[in-house]
């Protein structure tokens, strides 16, 4: 080959490469991308350029809202629906997927969120929304529900009149901060091939605050109302996913969406339902080990009560996993005899320790009830950008939150494949490179 065939060929191939686009969809997988919020392929951005270290350790520090929110939404034995946050930035809600809506398909990056019964979007001319706004208008196969439908009462609609009929009209408020006003409507819902014909959703008019998500939210929940349930024998109320790392800017992970294609060898624990919070995935948690040792636990600090919601869930929108403070401080204090100190605080991170490279450091399991997840050390610990320090990323539950709650967070789920088996009441979970 001479020289300028030679150049030819490298220029050929580099444009070739170029032309790949690391975000594009792949038609040819029914497989949805899981985006981390801050990611390269997500229309949404930091608010300020910083490490990936102190972008999670903003993220966190909206975890204890959230959890408050969770928690008093279980203490008032109500069905209001929890939604991830933000509007120009996200402070709650770390991974979206691309969905269309409407026909034709209107594209919108929605949080995804197994902990919400309920999906909804900004609709044009919302006031206070974000600019990126779903338009009714355009749509062929829109409509709005009547507030004497049944799903009106799914969203606590506001009561219909003496005569005649109306549009349902709903209200909600968000972490004690931020409220939206919506009506119920439904439409076609695509999912990669897949089409949700009449998919029931709220679309939001107005907003205020900073707690609403900017291009809507997707329910993942077990409610009448979430994608399980409308989707019907599509999906069979299977699901899994696979969390990429927040370091993962090109990467994406997967959302599978029904029983085919999910991984066959995969050990599972019960799914635990209360009847007051159905939408939350509670599993058993027995036990926690920091290396070899098993930590001794109060069993109050375990034991799952439907009564109170006390116990232990999978959420997907909280960032760093968080303990009852009886729990967190038997943890830390194992764990401190196994790394030399001294220790300090970093944002909410209290058991923070120079990092060398020489020092093993223990290993944290979570024992569930039939199976054990044993945490890799990308999901046990955070490295300053410094590279100096490291932080255990655990975290105890904030002093605010009414019930005795234990969170299992996305940042210690992440490059694991999660499976929601809510048809047979299991979880499953096995390790995967979702990047």
């Amino acid at each position: 080959m001479d020289f300028t065939a030679t150049l030819l060929f490298f220029a050929l191939f580099i444009s070739s490469i170029q032309a790949v686009d690391p975000c594009g969809s792949r038609p040819q997988n029914k497989d949805l991308s899981v985006i981390p919020i801050y990611g390269k392929c997500s229309p949404f951005k930091p608010p300020k350029p910083e490490s990936w270290v102190d972008t999670v350790i903003n993220m966190a520090s909206k975890d204890p809202a959230r959890l408050k929110y969770l928690s008093s939404l279980v203490a008032q034995k109500t069905t209001a629906v929890p939604i991830a946050s933000g509007q120009q930035v996200l402070s709650i809600g770390n991974y979206v997927v691309k969905v269309k809506l409407g026909t034709p398909g209107q594209v919108m990056f929605m949080v995804l969120d197994t902990s919400n019964n309920v999906a909804w979007v900004p609709c044009s001319g919302c006031t206070g929304c974000s600019a990126t706004t779903f338009l009714p208008s355009a749509s062929s196969s829109y409509g709005s529900l009547d507030c004497s439908l049944p799903q009106c009462n799914q969203v606590h609609g506001l009561s219909c009149p003496a005569t005649g009929a109306a549009a349902c009209f709903f209200n909600q408020s968000y972490g004690g901060d931020s409220y939206f006003s919506a009506n119920l409507a439904q439409d076609s819902l695509t999912l990669t091939n897949d089409v949700i014909p009449n998919f029931a959703f709220g679309c939001i008019n107005s907003i205020s605050g900073n707690s609403i998500p900017p291009q809507g939210l997707l329910g993942m929940g077990r409610g009448p109302m979430s994608l399980l349930s409308q989707s019907g024998s599509l999906y069979k109320s299977v699901f899994s996913y696979c969390l990429p790392s927040f370091k993962s800017n090109y990467f994406s992970g997967s959302l599978k969406l029904g029983p085919a294609g999910q991984p066959k060898n995969i050990r599972t624990t019960p799914l635990l339902k209360s009847p007051h919070r159905p939408s939350l995935y509670y599993v058993n948690l027995t036990g926690v080990s920091v290396g070899r040792v098993r930590v001794p636990i109060p069993p109050e600090c375990l034991a799952f009560n439907p009564n109170t919601g006390a116990g232990t869930i999978i959420d997907s929108g909280t960032v760093v996993t968080r303990f009852v403070q009886p729990l967190y401080e038997a943890i830390r204090n194992e764990f401190v005899k196994h790394v030399k100190g001294p220790f300090s605080t970093i944002g909410l991170f209290d058991t923070c320790f120079e990092a060398k490279a020489e020092v093993e450091l223990p290993s944290l399991t979570l024992h569930f009830e039939d199976l054990s997840m044993k945490l890799p050390m990308e999901n046990t610990f955070l490295h300053t950008s410094a590279g100096s320090r490291a932080c255990l990323a655990i975290a105890p539950a904030p002093n605010n939150v009414n019930a005795a709650m234990n969170v299992i967070a996305n940042l210690q789920q992440q490059n694991h494949r999660i499976l929601f088996d809510v048809a047979n009441s299991r979880l499953g979970i096995a390790r995967e490179a979702c990047n």
